[in-house]
């Protein structure tokens, strides 16, 4: 009897304290559940304030990013966009997601600059409940609340395969171009093309650190094709460096006799499905920027207070000079 009484007056305690202090382990915890849903869902009555914490604007590709993720947030009027720049610094990306925290955002999306640096307070915008979406590059562990990205280390596969296949199938001495250290698309697009290229009699005789950029790259092409003139090809881990490469390989004379791989192929005019279509690249590969799926999972857990999976491959695609024309075309509605 007097267990059933104490029992009783739980229940009541939490009718008069209401439904939130009587929530679920993980909810009590501050940290999101681990189904994947938002634990503060309040459903189209609700108006939810987004943080986007962008590791840098000066790729193409994440300036993309960011533009797909306000266009997909204007068909959600219960969400509002605010989007950090991290300027490719490691402190102020978390100096802007701690700051996303005092604004109490109700949703972060981070695509971090490098796995490392950023995980910590990754980890502490989960543990207070804030859903958090890592997008295209990784963090370490799994204090997050859903992962969308394509498969780098499979692209890179892909990347080495097309090389050794259609390139040089009779084998040859390459370079690689590389993106920022530190970042997981850099370790898994060159782990994937380690072992796309494996047993072709390819041998990748110079490698150097482009950090995802046009004019890095650039300049690290000129060094390279100096220092080893028997270079037949550039694998780059991004169009813009693959395309700085390029202007590296023009002003020395030999970018006829050089063959061109990037990753990215943005449809936009100075993106790398044009950039295959006029031949300065032999091949690209469509990596998605994920920002209208970011926000499909944002909708899922604010506004229809539902649950995401732990993690959302995006599909990827091959460009050649065979298919870049059309496929720009139906990129772009037409």
């Amino acid at each position: 009897m007097i267990r059933r009484r104490h029992a009783i007056a739980a229940v009541l305690a939490c009718a008069v304290a209401g439904v939130a202090a009587c929530g679920t382990t993980s909810e009590n915890s501050g940290k999101a559940p681990a189904t994947g849903t938002a634990a503060d869902c309040k459903g189209t009555s609700g108006k939810y304030v987004i943080g986007m914490s962008q590791a840098n604007v000066a790729e193409p590709y994440r300036q993309r990013m960011d533009d797909d993720i306000i266009a997909a947030a204007k068909s959600v009027p219960q969400f509002s966009v605010t989007v950090a720049d991290a300027q490719q610094d490691n402190a102020k990306q978390v100096a802007d997601v701690e700051n996303f925290l005092t604004q109490q955002i109700n949703l972060l999306i981070i695509s971090p600059n490098e796995a490392t640096p950023l995980t910590a307070v990754v980890k502490k915008a989960y543990d207070k409940g804030i859903p958090v979406v890592v997008l295209d590059r990784k963090v370490d562990g799994d204090a997050y609340t859903t992962f969308i990205g394509a498969d780098n280390t499979d692209i890179g596969r892909q990347a080495g395969k097309f090389m050794a296949e259609k390139v040089l199938p009779g084998g040859g001495k390459i370079a690689e171009i590389r993106g920022l250290a530190g970042s997981t698309p850099a370790k898994e697009r060159s782990a994937g093309f380690a072992t796309g290229i494996a047993g072709s009699g390819i041998e990748i005789v110079a490698t150097a650190d482009g950090d995802w950029l046009r004019e890095k790259g650039q300049a690290q092409a000129d060094a390279l094709l100096k220092a080893h003139p028997e270079i037949q090809a550039i694998y780059a881990h991004n169009d813009p460096m693959a395309e700085g490469a390029y202007i590296a390989a023009k002003a020395a004379g030999v970018d006829t006799k050089i063959k061109f791989i990037g990753i990215d192929g943005l449809p936009i005019p100075s993106g790398g499905i044009k950039a295959v279509e006029a031949g300065r690249l032999s091949a690209t590969f469509v990596y998605p920027t994920g920002g209208k799926e970011a926000i499909d999972a944002a909708r899922t857990l604010l506004v229809d207070c539902g649950q995401v999976p732990k993690t959302k491959t995006l599909d990827t695609l091959l460009i050649t000079p065979d298919n870049a024309t059309a496929e720009y075309a139906k990129a772009n509605g037409s």
